[in-house]
Parts: structure tokens; sequence; C-alpha cells
């Protein structure tokens, strides 16, 4: 059997539309009545990462996970006691790039860092995928990019390595279900760094329409993350545009077409594909 958490999420749902047919797909998230991409055959269950009880019940007959945690705290190690108790034998984890970076001691990143630890030392199997930032994250820009043809960005002009979420679903597919993986760190890339200011004009060739991209002063994203996260989260945000402007976020790896036997998606590919998001439709 096979759990996926996170299934709700931008690489979590990708991963439950790929996963075979014929294998034993059991899904937890909080709220199950936010499932919509369930095959027929896949078991959805209640299960919170802050109650032992659900834990068990999600993880019971399991021998394989996908595991995604997003919130800063303990999540992953009371999850990975629960696992190791009802007898998991390998964990596939979501981590991040950043965490081989000695630059980056951010929040975020520490964390990060701390669960991979916990990881390693489970007396699970284990495979870490480490991807750099998603192609999604374009989709903050859809708004302002119907009203006022804008993105704003901070670092506009820095180069990011971005990957597909499609492809790291793929990834953690062949992780979750192929011999070979267990022990291994996978780093996942797209096929070219690019900044927002390259993204904006591959959306305003495909929308057919001009968009400009404008430079958020460090002020302007502090006020704004602000606005949207705890002060340590802003802050750990801020810290990681700070290094992307320094050159951390470019370096391009061969993850993707070494484990997929393709080329890695670009991201002229994904805008084409989620152009629907940009226009409203």
């Amino acid at each position: 059997m096979i759990l996926v958490t996170g299934a709700t999420g931008t690489v979590g749902r990708e991963v439950v539309r790929r996963l075979p047919a014929d294998r034993a797909v059991r899904i937890m998230a909080r709220d199950p009545s936010r499932i919509s991409t369930a095959p027929p055959t896949a078991e959805v269950v209640r299960g919170d990462f802050t109650d032992p009880t659900s834990l068990t019940g999600a993880l019971r007959a399991v021998s394989t996970v996908f595991l995604v945690t997003n919130q800063l705290g303990d999540d992953d190690a009371r999850f990975l006691h629960a696992a190791r108790t009802a007898g998991v034998r390998h964990v596939v984890k979501l981590s991040a790039a950043a965490v081989t970076d000695s630059g980056a001691q951010d929040l975020i990143t520490r964390w990060q860092r701390r669960n991979e630890e916990l990881l390693r030392g489970s007396a699970m199997q284990w495979t870490l995928l480490r991807p750099r930032s998603f192609m999604s994250n374009a989709l903050s820009w859809a708004a302002s990019i119907r009203s006022d043809g804008v993105v704003r960005a901070l670092g506009a002009s820095s180069p990011n390595a971005c990957v597909d979420p499609r492809d790291i679903a793929d990834v953690a597919v062949r992780a979750l279900t192929e011999e070979g993986h267990a022990g291994r760190v996978h780093t996942l890339t797209g096929p070219q760094a690019i900044t927002a200011v390259q993204q904006t004009a591959v959306l305003a060739e495909l929308l057919g329409r001009p968009l400009r991209c404008e430079e958020w002063d460090p002020q302007q994203a502090r006020t704004a993350l602000h606005e949207r996260y705890p002060p340590p989260v802003a802050q750990a945000l801020l810290d990681s545009a700070h290094r992307q402007r320094q050159g951390a976020k470019a370096q391009v790896e061969a993850g993707v077409p070494a484990l997929l036997g393709r080329p890695a998606g670009s991201f002229c590919t994904w805008a084409r594909d989620h152009l629907g998001a940009f226009t409203g439709a």
C-alpha cells in the first residue's frame, strides 16, 4: 500500500494522478472532501499530522509513503514516529534544493534540513526529492496580469532554474514504485535558469498581449510579504530572494532527464498548459 500525503498540494495531486492503477493507494488529507483527483480505486482517509490516532489509521498496512509537510514545526517528527511504529519500509520525502547551500540559513531551509536528518535517522529506507522553485509559483502573478498586465517580482532579473511540478511528480512516482531509489537524493530543476523578466516575455507571447515586469524594491517586498506571512516566514522568503539575486538558484541539474529519460519540461510548456489561469478562462 502506498500512502500519499499533501494530495491537495501542487505536487501531491500530480502524484495521485500518475500512480499506476494497479497499485493500492491511500490518500491522507485533513479534509477528505478537498480531494478531487483521486482515482476510483484509491482510498481517501482523514489524517492530521497533529493527531496521532488519525496517523495510526492512515498508516495501517502501508509500506511506502510520499511525505509532504509545509507547516513549520514538528509534523515530520510525529509522522515518522507513527510510520516507523506502523512498519512502513520506505519514505519518499519532498524537500528543497536549498538545503545543500551553505549560505541558506533562513528559518525554512533550517527546518527542511532538520526534517531530512530526522528521516535519515529513522531506520526506514528513504529517498529525498530536492526541487528548485516550482514553475507554478508564477500563478501568483495571474491576478495582476489579468487586471493590468503587470508582473511584480522581487529580483526580477535574477535567474532561477525552476522546475515543472509535473516533473517532480513523475520522479516521485518512480521512487514510490520502482526499486533502486532507497538512500538516494534527487535534485530536480528545469532545463534552464530563467528570470521573472523572461517568464513575463513568455507569457506575453502566449497571451498575445503586452505585459511588463516591475521590480519590487526591498521595502515593497517586505511590506507585501508581511501582509501574507508571519514575520519569521516573511524574512525567510526575503533571504531566499537575496540568495537568488546572488545566483544561488541558477544551477541546472541533470536529475530530471537522467531519471525520466526525457528533457525536463520548459517554462513555456508549463505556461501554455496553464494559460487559462492568466486569462480567467
